[in-house]
């Protein structure tokens, strides 16, 4: 096979030669997955039946999992334990993230303890 001076070649065909070797590409990529795809159908085939599994799994990807899936645990209901004084409508749990105003709020020079929701503890007790 000759060596090309891909430099020196006009732009039409350099994208000709470009589409021609995508092509080929995409054949022999698409032989290979074949050749592949029975391979591994032939080892599968002594183990009972599990050939038919590899291509049931194949196409259950391309289906939609929402029938398939259980529904959702269900969990506690979480009360919260700081407010913003300046919108009370604004609490925290103490799970996950801190939440803008309360770390806007740290950073000011405020204690945690400050936002605490004075109540908060008598609700934790009477749940348990």
């Amino acid at each position: 096979m000759e060596k090309l001076d891909l430099e020196a070649m006009p732009l039409d065909d350099l994208w000709t030669l470009h589409e021609q070797i995508s092509s080929v590409l995409s054949k022999r990529i698409i032989a290979e997955k074949r050749q592949l795809e029975n391979r591994l159908i032939q080892l599968n085939r002594g183990k009972d039946g599990q050939a038919s599994i590899v291509l049931e799994l194949k196409s259950s990807k391309a289906k939609n999992k929402t029938n398939s899936e259980r529904p959702r645990r269900k969990y506690p209901r979480v009360f919260p334990k700081y407010q913003n004084p300046a919108v009370p409508s604004e609490t925290w749990s103490g799970r996950g993230k801190q939440p803008r105003w309360l770390v806007l709020a740290l950073k000011a020079g405020g204690k945690i303890e400050d936002f605490k929701i004075p109540d908060a503890q008598d609700k934790i007790s009477a749940r348990r």
